[in-house]
Formats: C-alpha cells, structure tokens, sequence
C-alpha cells in the first residue's frame, strides 16, 4: 500500500492535487487503521513497488522513466490516462490489459437513442402490416379462440416495454456533461479502493486481475487497488486482504461475509468510496476518470452503476453463452440506463460488479445480509434508508460462463435469490420471468395447434405481441453489436455477427427458461461460484 505524498510535492498543472480542501488525510497514512496482522500483509504487500509519487526508497533495480500525461488541448483539464498502452514491470515495458474502446462507446451510445427508436418501431410496423398476412391477422374480430393459446406471448410485454423506454431515450453520456464550464465544486474524496472480490481458489483470474489494476494507482493519489480473499487464500506481492476464518456475522457468508470484515477493517468514512469488481472484471483508465467524476460531482447521489460487457476473454468462443449474456449488456443499455439516468432509485436492483458505493453507505447499511443476491438486497437496503443512485458513464469488461452447468447455476441463483428477497419489487420482477417460461411454452402450443386448429389472431393482439417480440430481440442484437465495437471486431464481421445472434438467441431463450426451472424444482441451498 502506498501512502499518497504532501500536496506540496506534486508538481504545478500535474493534475494529482485536486484541491486544498478536497481531503484532509493527503500524505497520511491509513496503515494505522489496520490490525497487526493484516499491517503484516500490508508490510509485504508494499513491497512490489513504491508509489510513483511518493518518496518511498527506490527499489534496487532501474526503473524506466515513465513520460508525464500529454498535455490537454483545451487547457485546464487533465488527462487521467497514460501516454500509451503500456506499464512498468519492473523496469520492462509490459501491454496493459485493460484495454476498450469506453470514449467511442460512449459517443455511438449518445447518439443511438434515436436509431434504436427507428429500428423497434420499424421492425414492429414491418411485422404488423406487411407480414400480417403470412401471420394471419384479423381486422375483423377482437378476439378469437386462438387468443387464448397465444395469451402467453403478451407476459413479457410488461418488461419490453421497460426496455423500450430505456432505449428511446437519450443515454447519460460525456456529451452531455461539463462540469468544469457548469462550475460544479468538487466533492471531497479521501480514498478510492479499487476493490477486486474473490474467493482466492483461481490463482490465474487473481493474478490476472491484479496485473491488470495495479497501474491504477497512479492515475491519482486517492486510488488504492486491493485484492479481497478468503482464508487460507493469501497471495504476496500484491495488496491482498484476507477474511480470516475467525471472523463470522449474524447473516452473511462467502462475498458478504468478506466484505464485511473489509469494510469494519478500513473503517470508512463519507470521504471512502469502493469500487467492486468481481473476479474476473477489468476496468480501463477512462472509466476510472469517468468514476472520479461521478464521485466529485455528482453530490446528489451515493453510489452509481456503469455498463458492464462481457467481452474480456473467450469472447465468441462460445457462440450460445456469448450470445446468452448479450442480453445482459442490453440490459444494462435499457431497464438500468432507465433506473439510474431518469429514476435515480434501485427500481430494479443492482449488479454486485462495477458497484461504485460510499462508505457513508455501506456503513449504514453493512454487508451482513444474508441473501444469494447480496447486491440486490444491499440496493433495496440503500434505497429504504433514502439513498439514491446514478449513472456512470464507464464500461467495465467481464466474461461469459464456460460451460451449461455454470451458466445454470448462475441464472438460478439470481432467480430464486431474487425471488427470496423480502421487499414487493423483487418479488414482482421474479414473478415476470417467471412467466417467461409460461410465454416459452405458450408459444410452442400456438405453433403447434396454429397447424390444427387454424384461428386467425386479431392485428390489436399481434401489435402487441409484435412489439414485445422485437424489442426482446433488439436487446441481444445491440448488446452484441456494442461489444464488437469495444473489442474493435473488423465491420464485416461485426455484421455478419448480427443474422448469427438473431437465430442463436433463440437457443439463449430456451437456456434461460430451464435455469427458472431448475430453480423452482431444485433451488440452491448455498451460494454457488462457478467457473471463470
């Protein structure tokens, strides 16, 4: 761990010292706030590598000077990212991993309220009128008996229709922010722990991860990037902090439990912020400034959500499972832009990865909670003891599940944690994908008996149906389309891509609608961690 130096030892125009009054603790030390052990592991931790801007004793071998930032072009704001891609390890220049795209993202995603727009009500007119008569619509009649059937395919329209509106209206962007011109003060930050939770039995994503972050702490003097394990999983040579065994809560287990024991270790403040990062989550240079400004801006708000992509490894070498988690990234590109750009209250909960918390919050609310979805609950909690919540304008980068076994269990812990959880909200969410399985069947009962029993399907019925239909789809279509151009896939794959998405996620659909059954028949009795 690295102790940040003096504001008078950072040079004039570096951009390192934010202001006078931004944090009283600058250049002291937190070591103090630890037990004896852990002060320990700190000791050995430290050692890989003195903070850049401190005046730490230099290590024995030579290091390669490091150019400054480049200068900004429009002068008073500073640039947070390296001059290139690379990082220091140990006098070597090494590629950093934490590479994206986050500034074009953003910029398609500024604009793209309006094709999405064009798109869905396009594709529902095509469907509605053009291909109404190979779909047998009825002008003529409000009801038939094959409604009774089709009924099934109206019962995500509730959730379509959500997503719809997430997508239509305008994403919270860069371009729409300048605080520096809307004389926005800053708020005070004392700490920012990157903090990466993990197990500690994958020995390759921990050290991937770390490899990946430690280069963060040099971008500012309030960032520290810690890896969280379970006893007896301890690894040197990083800033790694593990739960003891001893320690134990009144509800929580597994990553509640350890987060926990953290957050009473560090004992935060309202001037703390924490970032969680699961395991195998990556977070670029942009998106940490892009987590400054939240946190220096954005007063209104206690803790906020990016976008998450699932483009980090093996990304299409599964073909189901990538297209399977497509979903989620349109997820987040609709039903959460809603939630944190336009509500500002956890509606519909919160990822427990790229979670940007204050420690005001956490302290009120604790991790001691007892759920298989902690963060949904830890949301819900935040959101009873008036908390609000807003959008980050950063991308985090994670990977898809590597086999069908784990991509079960993950859905069907979310689903009955989900589902388990005490507040109304929840319970309704799990109640609608629920009857997606009703929907799943429902629409194999109309194709079937549509060749027995022909009844045409009145055109108010079919719009509906039509509408939820093509959103449900656009929202695999867009999540794959923006991780392709994260990852920088050439054009003409990328639209290949498209067509290949459309007919693969139909297997997703299926997937999906037998995790909620394992579910129901088989719920979990613990928290399942699956392979990554």
């Amino acid at each position: 761990m690295h102790p940040p130096p003096p504001p008078s030892q950072a040079k004039p125009g570096d951009g390192w010292v934010d202001s006078a009054s931004e944090s009283s603790n600058i250049g002291g030390s937190y070591d103090a706030r630890l037990p004896p052990h852990q002060q320990q592991h700190l000791a050995a931790a430290s050692k890989y590598q003195p903070h850049p801007l401190s005046n730490a004793s230099k290590p024995d071998h030579t290091e390669i000077p490091v150019p400054p930032p480049p200068a900004p072009s429009g002068g008073g704001a500073v640039s947070y990212a390296f001059a290139d891609s690379t990082t220091l390890q140990k006098g070597v220049r090494s590629q950093r991993t934490n590479l994206g795209n986050t500034a074009a993202v953003m910029a398609i995603l500024s604009e793209m309220w309006l094709f999405n727009l064009i798109f869905i009500l396009g594709g529902v007119y095509l469907m509605t009128f053009y291909l109404g008569g190979l779909q047998v619509y009825d002008d003529y009649n409000l009801w038939t008996t094959g409604c009774w059937w089709k009924l099934g395919w109206l019962f995500p329209l509730p959730y379509s229709l959500i997503c719809f509106f997430g997508l239509v209206l305008p994403f919270r962007t860069t371009k729409f922010l300048d605080y520096e011109r809307e004389g926005v003060k800053k708020r005070r930050v004392d700490n920012l722990y990157i903090l990466t939770v993990t197990k500690g039995d994958n020995r390759e994503a921990v050290y991937r991860a770390w490899n990946a972050h430690k280069h963060l702490e040099r971008l500012h003097p309030c960032i520290r990037v810690h890896v969280l394990t379970d006893e007896p999983y301890f690894f040197e040579n990083i800033n790694c902090y593990t739960c003891p065994k001893s320690f134990s809560t009144a509800h929580s287990k597994y990553k509640a439990r350890a987060l926990e024991w953290y957050r009473q270790t560090m004992r935060y403040s309202e001037h703390d912020w924490i970032l969680h990062l699961d395991e195998e989550s990556v977070i670029d240079d942009e998106s940490i400034k892009r987590c400054l400004e939240f946190i220096w801006y954005e007063k209104d708000y206690h803790f906020g959500q990016g976008v998450i992509l699932y483009n980090q490894y093996r990304y299409w070498s599964n073909w189901i499972y990538t297209v399977a988690d497509a979903i989620r990234v349109g997820d987040d590109l609709s039903r959460f832009q809603l939630q944190y750009t336009y509500f500002h209250r956890p509606i519909f909960g919160a990822h427990g990865s790229f979670l940007l918390t204050n420690g005001l919050v956490e302290n009120a609310v604790t991790w001691d909670l007892g759920s298989l979805t902690e963060d949904y609950q830890f949301a819900m909690k935040s959101w009873d003891r008036g908390f609000r919540c807003g959008k980050i304008c950063g991308i985090i980068r994670e990977q898809s599940p590597m086999d069908f076994i784990g991509f079960m269990k993950q859905r069907r812990r979310w689903y009955v944690g989900i589902r388990r959880l005490p507040q109304l909200l929840p319970k309704i969410w799990a109640g609608f994908w629920s009857l997606g399985i009703v929907s799943l069947y429902c629409t194999i009962a109309a194709i079937i008996l549509g060749f027995i029993v022909p009844y045409s399907t009145p055109r108010w019925f079919g719009f509906l149906k039509d509408l939820s239909y093509v959103t449900f789809v656009y929202l695999y279509l867009v999540g794959v389309f923006i991780q392709d151009v994260d990852k920088g896939i050439n054009p003409l794959l990328a639209f290949l891509r498209i067509p290949l998405t459309f007919l693969v996620q139909y297997i997703a659909v299926v997937l999906e609608g037998l995790a909620v059954m394992y579910g129901i028949l088989f719920p979990p009795a613990d928290f399942d961690v699956i392979k990554k």
